[in-house]
């Protein structure tokens, strides 16, 4: 069973929007920390709800793939860009360093991803 490009790109979008949620926690609970740490900072928290929202939309992004006939053999590598999002969200928002061993890291992510799909 071949698995669709539409997938892929769903599978894509979800590994971006997990990086994203993942940000927005952190800046969250930064915030909430910030503001003494008491539950009704975390609970009320806007960074917090939009990052439970882009989880939201990541389960939303697996249905629609699986739907379209993706394989998870090949979805969830494609999934695991997670972690380059994220290195580039860290870069972008709070000028995070990426050292070169992270670039090795990432090179190869894609690498196991393409052999994946093979």
């Amino acid at each position: 069973m071949k698995t669709p490009w539409s997938s892929v790109l769903l599978f894509l979008v979800a590994s971006f929007l997990g990086a994203a949620g993942q940000y927005l926690y952190k800046a969250g609970t930064d915030r909430a920390l910030a503001a003494g740490g008491r539950l009704f900072a975390f609970l009320a928290n806007g960074p917090i709800l939009a990052g439970v929202l882009c989880y939201a939309l990541v389960m939303g992004c697996f249905v629609a793939g699986f739907r379209q006939g993706g394989s998870p053999s090949m979805l969830y590598p494609v999934y695991a860009t997670t972690f380059i999002w994220a290195a580039l969200i860290g870069r972008t928002m709070n000028g995070a360093a990426i050292a070169p061993v992270h670039l090795v890291g990432m090179v190869l992510i894609i690498a196991g991803v393409s052999l994946m799909g093979r």
